[in-house]
């Protein structure tokens, strides 16, 4: 297995800043339509780490840290109301869309990544002339209709109880508990402990994180949520990319998105949980590539 750093050799890291946000962007050099990956909660632009140079060969791809995570901005959270068009979730793709505009990028694909799902989506929905495809990650943050689909509440109980415990007291103990809720299967290196560890003990960062699982498990937090309805808008080409092992969500949630989101494509990968891009970088890389080529 190689290690973050061999498989970024190729890329770029760099700091972009907006005058309004400062995002940490991983890239590497290719041809074709820019692609966005979005990383989860609590995660950083390594989540694609094993994924850039090869999605470089059928596109532009970048990765980045969301505000608030990695080294990326952290402004003021928002306390507009679940109804508003500025609360604290559309935060990130206001990052997204400025980002995007700084680098003069039009429109892009974007795929989400469990909290990378939720923009993604706000993305489809509300930003279609930026959004040219979609690839719905084992996404969070939609609510799906219970006679067709099961949701793990004790899964996102667990997520509260790893998360919270490992910024308070960030061992190299227990962030392994945390990436191994994303990855119960295995895939957590020591590597990956170290650079978590890393990340979440910048003082600023750990602060700034503390405050966003704070709103997530909020007990408002399904207002947030995007319907059936608002999902069954989306027009643009969609890829539903989950797992058989995807914690919260399992596959009947993959079927429910495939049969409200007009032309959709899924693709179920096997043997993974939260991290496929991680997990089985091969077989997402071509499943991704398949898709963003129309070969899918």
């Amino acid at each position: 297995m190689s290690s973050i750093h061999v498989d970024l050799l190729g890329t770029e890291a760099r700091f972009i800043d907006t005058g309004k946000y400062c995002t940490r962007v991983l890239s590497a050099p290719g041809e074709g339509e820019a692609v966005f990956l979005l990383h989860g909660g609590g995660g950083h632009a390594e989540t694609y780490s094993r994924n850039l140079m090869n999605l470089s060969k059928v596109c532009q791809p970048y990765a980045i840290d969301f505000i608030w995570h990695g080294m990326s901005s952290r402004p003021t959270f928002s306390e507009s109301p679940p109804d508003s068009a500025d609360h604290w979730l559309t935060q990130f793709t206001d990052q997204l869309l400025n980002l995007m505009d700084h680098m003069g990028i039009e429109k892009a694909v974007v795929e989400g990544e469990s909290l990378g799902g939720w923009i993604a989506y706000d993305m489809a929905i509300n930003h279609p002339d930026r959004t040219s495809k979609v690839i719905l990650n084992t996404t969070w943050g939609m609510h799906l209709d219970p006679e067709h689909v099961h949701e793990g509440e004790s899964d996102l109980d667990a997520l509260r109880e790893v998360s919270v415990n490992a910024l308070l007291n960030p061992t190299p103990e227990t962030l392994r508990k945390r990436l191994e809720w994303l990855m119960p299967l295995g895939g957590v290196t020591d590597e990956l402990v170290d650079l978590r560890r890393a990340l979440w003990t910048i003082p600023e960062t750990r602060e700034a994180l503390l405050t966003y699982y704070d709103y997530l498990f909020r007990e408002n937090i399904s207002e947030f949520y995007w319907q059936e309805e608002d999902i069954s808008k989306i027009s643009c080409p969609a890829l539903i990319l989950w797992t058989d092992k995807n914690p919260i969500h399992g596959e009947d949630a993959a079927d429910r998105l495939e049969a409200i989101i007009p032309g959709a494509k899924k693709h179920i990968m096997r043997g993974c949980a939260h991290w496929p891009q991680w997990e089985r970088p091969e077989e997402h890389d071509e499943v991704v590539s398949r898709f963003l080529t129309g070969d899918l």
